[in-house]
């Protein structure tokens, strides 16, 4: 009897190891895959078509070649040193607008958006998020931390003018990093918030994603994976919520969707929207897939958007 209950601690010690290195292997493999900057990402952008050849050429070199921007740097709560391009309009003014770009891009590719506001008389500031462009990190931070960061933008624009009045405009992950910093208690100088395909949550967009790639449920691969981003990036894929943070806004959101999206889903447009607290509307882009709202109809993009601004924006 002595002989199998040790025989059988043995097959269970060794049994548990094995679930061990594997959920440990699960979880940091989707981890990689989804979070760490350096692994390659083509496995998730396999299905994205490319509609740069909408964009106009002089827009995209604009931001680098003929906006005369200055490098601009803040340091982060947790000491990464942060990148972002200024841009001081040519009519003096106290608006701003701060454009965030989206999951693996940088500040240097949003040039076309940092434009059309420099058109509509903003001084603009476009950051490099964390682990991405010219910023510091080692893990992406989905919108979370990244709303942090954003708050400290404000604060430093705020800080050399007090009298400034601030929108926020992101895309995708940009802009559920504002969404997430809409949740918080923001100074009263910004006024809007532009929100461009975000998602309504990292663990919603994951878990679609995983079914969508891998035909995968989310148990147990999201919940391993999850056990990893905490421990390596600090934060939980369910605490990273926008969909929560708009439930506490006080800020005016302007929500933008294409209706072609499938790699964040369109629903989530209308979820977002029914669970803000603040004065919202929203626009559909008929025909715009991810991201692609401002080039499939770009005439109703702006136009509603300075429409919006205006309400709020002196």
């Amino acid at each position: 009897m002595k002989k199998r209950t040790k025989l059988g601690i043995k097959i269970f010690a060794v049994m548990l190891i094995c679930i061990i290195s594997i959920g440990g292997f699960i979880g940091n493999y989707f981890y990689n895959l989804a979070l760490n900057p350096n692994t390659p990402k083509d496995m998730i952008f396999a299905s994205e078509d490319d509609s740069s050849d909408l964009e106009v050429k002089s827009d995209v070199d604009w931001l680098l070649n003929n906006s005369n921007y200055s490098d601009t740097y803040i340091t982060s709560f947790d000491n990464l040193k942060l990148h972002a391009y200024e841009v001081k309009n040519k009519n003096k003014t106290n608006k701003w607008a701060i454009v965030v770009h989206g999951y693996t891009s940088e500040g240097s590719l949003l040039s076309s958006k940092a434009k059309h506001f420099y058109d509509m008389g903003y001084n603009v500031l476009v950051p490099d998020l964390r682990a991405h462009g010219k910023s510091q990190g080692d893990y992406i931070g989905m919108g979370w931390h990244d709303r942090l960061d954003i708050i400290s933008w404000i604060n430093k624009i705020i800080k050399g003018n007090p009298n400034s009045e601030i929108v926020l405009h992101g895309t995708s992950m940009g802009s559920a990093t504002v969404l997430s910093a809409s949740g918080e208690n923001l100074p009263s100088n910004v006024k809007a918030i532009i929100a461009d395909c975000g998602y309504t949550s990292v663990w919603d967009v994951f878990s679609y994603q995983l079914k969508l790639l891998f035909n995968l449920p989310p148990f147990p691969v999201m919940d391993l994976a999850n056990m990893v981003t905490m421990v390596k990036a600090g934060y939980s894929l369910k605490e990273a919520s926008p969909i929560s943070q708009v439930a506490h806004s006080k800020t005016p959101i302007l929500f933008i969707h294409g209706d072609k999206d499938d790699f964040v889903p369109y629903y989530m447009m209308d979820k977002l929207y029914n669970a803000t607290s603040s004065k919202k509307e929203k626009l559909t882009i008929k025909g715009a897939t991810h991201a692609k709202s401002d080039l499939v109809n770009p005439k109703l993009y702006w136009s509603r958007v300075n429409d919006f601004l205006n309400k709020y924006v002196k």
